[in-house]
């Protein structure tokens, strides 16, 4: 509309940034690669951060690549969600209409919540899983468009981000892993104070080693005499340059704003107020183009032509006439796509706006405010309603901002921007008792908000009232992550509501305090939802009443699963049938169904779950669908049956990943690393859980993860890898949330390292710690558990010292087995496992016993088990001289599996037994088992010699030697002394520490 204004305060010269321009021009060549590239690129406001990126894009763009701006809007404490990524995908569909179209297909609705443009997003919510599940679809729309093509996407000014986007870009940083993408981030490191909410998210990316961080400095004296030199075209006189220098110090935005204000060939007297020297030149302007700016100033970080048309109350040529003045003066630039104007640097803005009068303020706000109203096409759809709350917000006027600022807050929890949702709804309940009580009684909560309570225990239809604005505010605290305000949210509910009578609602309240008790490990919940459960007891069905006893159910199922839970879950069934909550109704059907499978009802359990499953996929239901795809494939492997687990987890993983639900993923693959590793296929389980790694995000996925690799160490015998993961593993799952998954398998693991190590005390410790009382519906944690403490006293017979603990901790073991019931076939294949290493532990030698659990564990196809068993039945054939083909057979069979497995301690311990017995396993002895004897054989020390040594490195006496190896103590002596001699040591403890350091057995 203006056409082309000269600028003469800005440099045609770009003056220094060599390194930072080389980091950059570096990370476009590695993206050019296929490497995506995250960069930070902060520094003082003026200090030339625009430019330096600019100077970038001019290069990117020389090589063919398609670059994509957006920044963020400062439009008031509730921000615009997303705002830098949608005006960035804005400018991609412009640029890239067919490919964005192509890249975006099936996923349009979601997508539409950040790029309205894609289509109508869907109504309804889906919950915590639908921010997630957005980021997730947003990740994969770059990944796709920067497949075959350079994409640089710059999000400006992140220290005005709204916390969706400062979330979302945390998301993208962690999670791109292909495309030729380079994402460039700016902030002001001035504004970045330590209370500064942005703070948090660059401590975070610093940590992550695929984020780099340029920091731009101030320019030096030669650069800044550079800078003059660009914009004066030629070299400053040494007195003006000394005069520019000492007062910009260095900041390139106040050296062009001081080169304006020369005089004869020097600096006019300014004063030494900042604010002074960013409006000089404003002061400058004719009356009506300072108008003009103060209410630029006040609309936004920029503003559409129309609306400045509609609140300058100008006519059409004088407005222009302001414009085209500011405009020469180089202090408003018209936008990129031309339909709006902004401050060339926001901190002229924030000085001009800063200079108006609060009365002043406000009477722009209403003009703003009165204008939008009067015409909505004035500015984007998709601003139009969180611009005029903030307008009639700041214009102070309560009656007509409350009902504008509820509309923003639905919208915001429709485009899954809970953060500013909440911050609307706190803005909400401020103006709450400053609006006419007429107005708020026209207020109703919107169709679609599902999580409003009823206002009365009759249900129905009410006007919207305080509790319902915290109702709302504590949900969208929990979605947008902040739990613990969430958590305040709900604890001043419940004071709010004491005294009053409104049952139901307060029961909903502390349903919600039970589950961000759980969330933020501060307790396992069930002093809350024990209150809820009695607020609701004796009340007509509802639907809170539903959903509290949904919650009783769950929370049972993961804390006391029992006969007990499986009452409270068909309960739970039944209410939410009477009460027509389909949605209630599948999540406790889900959960009785599990319980159900476990309480020995297993084929209609199962059943119940697979409908669920099926019914929430039919109908989109994707929180039921991400929980189904966690809990179908854990207790089908809970059954014993891995393979169907492994088709159900291959099921969920589709489920989720087509969703975008990341953590959820990161749950699924935990579980098919689970079965994989049932099944013997350990390779595949350790690459499910790195894949797992990368996508888990809560503090318990992790604790799983570090759970099944302390599994995977123990089996392999990395004991030092199974400490640590442990040690993690109860890090991650605290200890204010005592789960029974959490809290026996880690105990498991860590006893069986400690006994490993010979800490015997230490592991019946571990012991004592965790066998409290087994009930049933524990018994797939706790039936390994109980096995591994029976060998584990076993293994330490001829231990005088540990004699009178023994037979107290058998018995304890014997006492709890008597609790868990074992009509699960693998349930019952570790009862009879126990069963047999209870007989090993007491000195008992039956070939029996070892046998029944053989073939119970042949049936379940457990590998690793069988092996186990096949050695300890071998062990008991041969305490009883019985046939050698047999005992050959056995070893044979179980060192096959153990060198497949990589499970080297059981390959050593068959590979013992079998020098015991003099056997010969053909090729049972891996390559590690070779390369071990090299150095050995190189010692001169025999075979025999070698598993004496091996005997003595683990600190066993002539004695326990010779009752290992069947030879007698003397004979045991003869070898102990011919092998000090070859190694030329002194005694038995140097022997060990040479065997160590030569690598025979670590």
């Amino acid at each position: 509309m203006l056409g082309p204004v000269e600028t003469t305060s800005v440099s045609p010269v770009f003056v220094g940034r060599t390194d930072e321009l080389t980091v950059l021009t570096q990370a476009l060549a590695r993206a050019t690669a296929g490497e995506p590239q995250a960069l930070l690129i902060g520094g003082e406001a003026g200090v030339g951060k625009t430019r330096l990126v600019e100077e970038l894009l001019g290069k990117a763009c020389d090589q063919g690549a398609v670059v994509a701006v957006g920044g963020c809007v400062e439009i008031g404490a509730e921000g615009l969600p997303f705002a830098p990524f949608s005006t960035a995908l804005r400018s991609l569909r412009r640029r890239l209409p067919e490919e964005l179209a192509a890249a975006a297909e099936g996923q349009e609705e979601e997508l539409a919540r950040i790029l309205p443009e894609l289509g109508q997003s869907r109504g309804g919510t889906l919950g915590e899983d639908g921010t997630a599940r957005l980021f997730e679809l947003t990740a994969r729309l770059l990944e796709r468009l920067a497949a075959d093509r350079t994409v640089v996407l710059v999000l400006e000014d992140l220290h005005w981000a709204d916390t969706s986007t400062r979330h979302l870009l945390a998301y993208l940083f962690r999670a791109l892993r292909r495309g030729r993408l380079v994402v460039i981030a700016t902030y002001r490191a001035d504004d970045i104070h330590r209370r500064h909410p942005l703070r948090p998210l660059l401590a975070e990316l610093d940590r992550l080693r695929s984020v780099r961080r340029v920091e731009l400095p101030r320019f030096n004296r030669a650069e800044v005499r550079r800078q003059l030199t660009g914009i004066l075209g030629a070299e400053p006189e040494p007195p003006l340059l000394d005069q520019i220098f000492e007062r910009s110090d260095g900041n390139a935005f106040f050296v062009e704003e001081l080169i304006c204000s020369i005089e004869d060939g020097c600096l006019s007297g300014l004063s030494d107020s900042l604010r002074d020297l960013l409006l000089v030149r404003v002061e400058t302007l004719p009356e009506e183009a300072q108008r003009l700016t103060r209410i630029v100033a006040e609309g936004g970080t920029t503003v559409e032509y129309p609306l400045l048309l509609a609140v300058a109350r100008l006519g059409e040529d004088d407005l222009i006439g302001a414009l085209r003045a500011a405009v020469g003066a180089n202090i408003l630039l018209p936008t990129a796509d031309g339909d709006g104007y902004r401050f060339r640097h926001s901190l002229v803005r924030e000085a001009v706006s800063d200079d108006l009068l609060p009365g002043e303020r406000s009477r722009l706000n209403r003009r703003y405010a009165q204008a939008l109203e009067a015409d909505p096409a004035l500015v984007r759809a998709d601003e139009r309603t969180t611009r005029l709350a903030s307008y009639w917000y700041k214009a102070h006027d309560a009656a007509k901002a409350l009902p504008v600022v509820l509309r923003a807050s639905a919208e915001a929890r429709q485009r899954f921007a809970h953060s500013e949702q909440l911050e609307l709804l706190e803005r909400a309940m401020e103006l709450w008792d400053s609006a006419p009580e007429e107005v708020r009684a026209t207020l109703w909560p919107p169709d679609d908000a599902e999580i409003f309570v009823p206002d009365s225990e009759a249900g129905g239809p009410a006007p919207l009232n305080y509790l319902d604005l915290m109702a709302e505010a504590t949900v969208a605290a929990r979605f947008g992550g902040d739990r613990d305000r969430a958590l305040a949210l709900a604890k001043k509910a419940t004071r709010v509501l004491k005294g009053q009578h409104d049952p139901l609602r307060a029961a909903w309240f502390w349903a919600q305090r039970s589950r961000l008790m759980q969330d933020l490990t501060r307790g396992d919940g069930w002093e809350e939802l024990a209150v809820a459960q009695e607020l609701v007891r004796g009340l007509p069905p509802s639907a809170v009443h539903a959903e509290v006893l949904v919650f009783v159910a769950s929370w049972g199922a993961l804390h006391r699963p029992g006969p007990d839970t499986l009452i409270a879950a068909d309960r739970a069934v039944e209410y939410a049938r009477l009460v027509g909550a389909d949605h209630t109704e599948l999540d406790a059907r889900l959960v009785r169904g599990w319980l159900a499978a476990e309480s020995g009802g297993v084929a209609e359990g199962l059943a119940e779950m697979y409908e669920v499953r099926d019914r929430a996929d039919e109908l989109g239901l994707v929180s039921i669908m991400s929980r189904a795809s966690i809990n179908l494939p854990s207790t089908l492997e809970g059954m014993g049956r891995s393979e169907e687990a492994l088709a159900a987890a291959e099921h969920g993983i589709e489920v989720c990943h087509d969703r975008g639900l990341a953590d959820m993923e990161s749950w699924v693959l935990n579980n098919q690393a689970q079965s994989l590793f049932s099944l013997g296929r350990w390779d595949e389980s350790a690459a499910a859980l790195d894949t797992s790694q990368t996508l888990a995000q809560s503090r318990k996925a992790r604790g799983m993860i570090a759970s099944h690799r302390a599994e995977l160490a123990v089996a392999r015998g990395d004991v030092g890898e199974a400490q640590r993961q442990v040690t993690l593993a109860r890090e991650l799952f605290g200890t204010h949330d005592p789960q029974p998954q959490h809290l026996i398998t880690p105990a498991r693991l860590a006893m069986t390292v400690a006994a490993r190590l010979g800490k015997l005390d230490e592991a019946r410790a571990e012991f004592r710690r965790t066998t409290k009382d087994f009930a049933p519906g524990t018994q797939r944690y706790a039936l390994p558990f109980l096995c591994a403490a029976a060998a584990m006293e076993a293994d330490a017979r001829g231990l005088p010292a540990a004699d009178p603990e023994r037979a107290e901790i058998l018995d304890v073991i014997a006492q709890q087995a008597k609790r868990l019931p074992t009509y699960v076939p693998i349930w019952h294949a570790y009862g009879l496992l126990l069963e047999a290493e209870r007989a090993r532990a007491a000195g008992s030698t039956d070939p029996t016993l070892w046998a029944r659990a053989a073939a119970a564990f042949e049936e379940q196809r457990r590998p690793y088990q069988l092996a186990l068993v096949r050695l300890r039945w071998a062990a008991a054939l041969l305490d009883l001289h019985a046939d050698r083909a047999d005992i050959t057979e056995l070893l044979g069979q179980a060192q096959a599996a153990a060198a497949t497995l990589g499970a080297r301690p059981l390959s050593e311990e068959i590979e013992l037994l079998a020098g015991r017995a003099r056997i010969t396993l053909d090729g049972a002895r891996g390559q590690a088992s070779a390369a071990e004897a090299e150095p050995a054989k190189a010692l001169g020390l025999t075979p025999r010699e070698r598993d004496v040594l091996r005997l003595v490195t683990d600190g066993l006496s002539n004695r326990r030697i010779a009752e290992e190896l069947y030879i007698s103590p003397k004979t045991a002596s003869v070898h102990v002394s011919n092998i000090l001699a070859k190694l030329g040591v002194s005694g038995r403890t140097e022997a060990a520490a040479t065997a160590h350091r030569l690598g025979l057995y670590s």
